[in-house]
């Protein structure tokens, strides 16, 4: 036992080594490195550490049932012996030098276990859409756990013990498909967003544009131009105002959500500054008031609409349009808007076959409608059809069943309720206030050079919807744009 106790101290302290001179000849390792290095090998040796003794013992008592009184009870150590001398101090010396890598294996352990790494590439599978998403997020520089795992030693066991059942779930393949949202157990966000995101420090209008491509032959381009009235501020820097008074220091919003994901909220409570309540609620709704009050009340903060900060998964329409804008995909391709929609919104077993069913789809629509382009233009379609293909690994995951339908993002009211749902027009006050909907609640149109002029009138104008949807009064956002074509 003592022996294979030394073989496998050996065995780990070689491996160990090797990958060490690995890492210093610049070899990039995968994830597994990491597990094996810094988790498995020193396992390993701290199981061979717990041998040897223990069959040093076990030979011992042995030893003494064959030759009763002849060997002691315990062990003689004379130090004026230099055998035992010389044996004291080398078992004395490995210890520390083995206590050291132990303490080094532990630490590089520990911070392996909170890398991105750990979190996003390990657990290949269940974890691919989240990490793939991530990595093309703004956020990507951020790690994983400076939202996932808070700081301190009970954040972190909390964090390892929850783990330990995902690992389970991983190697038994019981994981939810797709993995739900949203997280509640999550960093505060007091103590996560706001690291970085102050909110006393909101304030003022972002100009922002919208470049949106028509699904016709030339996939014409419709700018909307607008200034987003982001506010904020506090009683330091001003009142607060615009979009971010939601979630001031000096007011205060609660809700109820009758679904896990907050899409339908039927009840929102308002405390200002003042001290002044204000309840609303959806006229005719389901629940009752009296059915409200035993609900659970969510307080609007950072993530009630920034509800994808890092994982999001875009909707085919709105990730072509960015291709375009961004000159990946050639707008001179005839329909390619239109075409590359549908092949994204496509059903398919498996992101092999999607890739396929990408490449098939585009390949025949030109071949078919645009012979003399298609024999011309030859490198620019099969561009187009690698960005689409890429655009599809990025966003939509069929192995997990996730993409842009199943994670709603609450940010903005075109492809997913978000705004409007609580600002639908619906939400009535007792003494007859509504939440406004107007489309200059929040924004402010602009005037300037654009493919579609209607998109913006003068400052301050209503926003001029492209097509004409004076006959749909009522009608959302969502109502016509999933999003999917």
């Amino acid at each position: 036992m003592s022996l294979s106790g030394f073989v496998l101290i050996g065995l780990a302290l070689a491996y160990t080594l090797f990958a060490v001179l690995v890492t210093l000849l610049g070899v990039e390792p995968n994830p597994y490195f990491g597990l094996l290095v810094y988790i498995l090998f020193p396992t390993i040796a701290l199981l061979g550490l717990v041998l040897v003794p223990i069959g040093a013992l076990l030979e011992r008592r042995r030893r003494r049932r064959l030759a009763r009184g002849e060997i002691p009870a315990y062990p003689r150590i004379d130090l004026n012996l230099h055998s035992a001398r010389r044996t004291f101090l080398a078992v004395l010396g490995l210890s520390g030098v083995f206590l050291t890598l132990t303490i080094a294996a532990t630490y590089r352990a520990y911070n392996f276990t909170d890398s991105i790494s750990f979190c996003g590439e390990l657990c290949h599978t269940p974890m691919h859409p989240e990490f793939a998403a991530y990595e093309d997020s703004p956020h990507a520089r951020v790690p994983c756990v400076s939202c996932h795992v808070g700081p301190g030693a009970s954040w972190y066991v909390r964090s390892k013990f929850s783990g330990a059942y995902q690992v389970y779930a991983v190697l038994s393949h019981t994981y939810p498909r797709p993995i739900a949202t949203p997280i509640r157990a999550l960093v505060p966000v007091r103590g996560a967003c706001e690291r970085c995101h102050w909110p006393e420090k909101f304030y003022g209008a972002q100009f922002k544009v919208f470049t949106h491509f028509a699904s016709d032959e030339k996939n014409t381009p419709q700018e909307i131009r607008m200034l987003i009235d982001t506010g904020g501020g506090s009683a330091e820097n001003g009142r607060a105002t615009g979009i971010h008074w939601h979630m001031a220091i000096s007011n205060k919003v609660l809700f109820v959500a009758t679904d896990k994901q907050q899409q339908n909220i039927p009840w929102v409570r308002v405390e200002t500054a003042d001290g002044r309540v204000t309840e609303y609620a959806v006229k005719g709704s389901s629940p009752d008031p009296k059915q409200i009050e035993g609900m659970e009340k969510h307080l609007v903060e950072c993530i009630t609409c920034h509800s994808r900060p890092s994982h999001m998964f875009r909707p085919p329409d709105q990730a072509v349009d960015e291709a375009l804008a961004a000159g990946r995909l050639d707008p001179k391709l005839p329909f390619i808007k239109q075409q590359a929609v549908k092949v994204l919104a496509g059903s398919y077993a498996s992101t092999e076959t999607a890739m396929e069913g990408i490449a098939t789809g585009l390949d025949n629509f030109y071949h078919a409608s645009y012979a003399t382009l298609y024999a011309q233009q030859q490198p620019q379609i099969k561009q187009a059809i690698a960005t689409v293909q890429s655009v599809y690994r990025n966003n939509i995951f069929p192995t997990m069943k996730a993409d842009w339908r199943t994670h709603p993002d609450s940010l903005g009211h075109l492809y997913y309720p978000g705004c409007f749902r609580c600002h639908d027009g619906q939400h009535v006050s007792p003494d007859g206030r509504v939440l406004p909907n107007e489309c200059n609640t929040c924004h402010t149109f602009l005037t300037g050079r654009s493919a579609t002029p209607t998109n913006g009138g003068k400052a301050g104008e209503p926003f001029k919807h492209p097509i004409d949807v004076s006959a749909l009064a009522g009608v959302q956002c969502t109502d016509c744009h999933s999003g999917g074509g």
